[in-house]
């Protein structure tokens, strides 16, 4: 492989330096690099990150390639930023088996955009029942040590235990899509005042934070790590904020969507704001940034969420919750949290790198950038302003609640083991 000489970026935020990459290494990193024969992209005033990590993708295949395939997924989730993804296990068959989640590895590892590491399920089909079979799903190549129902909530406590008791013997994370049934039956937004003036049924907050305080107390009883999916609500962040001041090993994840939009979107009846757990309120998401900014909050996950055409265009009712946001996600945090002075660009890293390769014990990503490390890397011109146009995206999906609206900065190079998945913005 050549050597790529990356002249004057800002690394995480600092002062501009050189980045010398060397086949799949960071070779050097100072200033006044130079280096024979090297490509030398010139980032001056750009910002220089470590790889993204997405612990929350949805990539669809096996079962429904018509919204998405880990081929289109792993090129949205490059040009987005990222060189790992976490595909969730609610695909069609279920990935509750070894030979499911290995076959999503395979095709991660053909696509060659940016690593997959599978998350398996909790329970055979998602159904809640039976545990499925973690310890054959860690113990396949895939290695897998993230395991959800991501979509279905694992309600029944024994069960939960049980998962948690499994994961301790591989040092696995059980990942909770907090949503008790009974509390969201027939639930289509946020219940609140909006809901009630629109009458569509109304997704409580309690029925998000009786979950999660559950889920705490069960992984301090038995000693392992439980984190929470796509956290939503202050109710949340002041139980999970409790649990952490105990020092008991809980982790928690923020989407994009609910750093920036709100329940008042619903107002329009457009489907596209349709999303589990739903578009809370002002409220919710000034609390969700705030934690986020104070390590409250671990990371940021996309749940992105892609749908066909058919799904999103239609009634409110009879719609598909979901958005898609790899493509975006880098943007809405600098919106969100940089541009507002919430978090430099150290705290990105931490919070959409560091930290969520850590919760998923993925090697290799989420590492400082300096010699000798795996040359993982994102370049961002953060001066961009452009608005969303899902024309362009490479999802094989378009159903973003940014379409139109301008955000800043743009992911101008993205590598994976020092080879460019990205260049210029666009896919290598």
């Amino acid at each position: 492989m050549s050597k790529i000489l990356i002249r004057g970026a800002k690394v995480l935020g600092g002062e501009p330096q050189d980045v010398l990459i060397d086949g799949e290494i960071i070779a050097a990193v100072g200033s006044g690099l130079s280096a024979e024969g090297a490509q030398v992209i010139e980032a001056g005033g750009k910002i220089l990150l470590p790889g993204l990590v997405d612990l929350h993708t949805h990539l669809r295949e096996p079962g429904r390639e018509d919204s998405e395939t880990v081929l289109t997924g792993t090129k949205a989730a490059a040009v987005g930023g990222f060189t790992a993804v976490h595909a969730m296990a609610n695909t069609f068959p279920v990935a509750d088996t070894a030979g499911v989640v290995e076959q999503v590895w395979r095709l991660g590892k053909e696509s060659g955009y940016c690593d997959v590491q599978p998350v398996g399920a909790v329970t055979v089909g998602l159904e809640g029942k039976k545990l499925a079979e973690l310890g054959a799903m860690h113990d396949s190549a895939a290695g897998v040590r993230v395991f959800s129902d991501d979509g279905k909530c694992v309600d029944d406590a024994v069960i939960m235990r049980r998962a948690l008791e499994y994961v301790k013997a591989f040092d696995g994370v059980v990942a909770q899509h907090a949503q008790e049934p009974r509390l969201t039956e027939g639930a289509q937004m946020n219940e609140g005042i909006v809901s009630a003036e629109l009458g569509l049924g109304g997704w409580p907050a309690v029925a998000e934070e009786s979950i999660i305080a559950r889920d705490v107390l069960l992984a301090a009883h038995v000693g392992s790590r439980v984190h929470i999916c796509h956290l939503s609500t202050a109710g949340s962040v002041e139980i999970v904020r409790w649990a952490k001041s105990k020092g008991w090993n809980v982790t928690a994840e923020v989407t994009p969507h609910h750093l920036l939009l709100t329940d008042e979107l619903v107002r329009s009846y457009n489907p596209v704001y349709k999303v589990n757990p739903p578009l809370r309120t002002e409220a919710d998401v000034l609390a969700l940034r705030e934690a986020l900014a104070d390590g409250t909050i671990d990371c940021v996950a996309t749940d992105h969420a892609p749908h066909p055409h058919e799904d999103k265009d239609c009634e409110w009712g009879a719609a598909a919750m979901g958005m898609v946001g790899l493509e975006t996600a880098l943007s809405v945090v600098q919106h969100t949290m940089v541009d507002s002075g919430l978090l430099d660009w150290a705290g990105v890293a931490d919070r959409m790198s560091f930290r969520p390769a850590h919760i998923g014990r993925l090697e290799g990503h989420g590492r400082p950038v300096s010699a000798g490390e795996p040359a993982n890397l994102t370049l961002l011109d953060s001066a961009y302003r452009g608005e969303v146009d899902p024309a362009g995206f490479a999802s094989r999906s378009r159903n973003t609640p940014y379409e139109g609206r301008e955000l800043p900065g743009r992911v101008t190079h993205t590598f994976l083991r020092g080879r460019a998945t990205v260049v210029d913005g666009k896919l290598a």
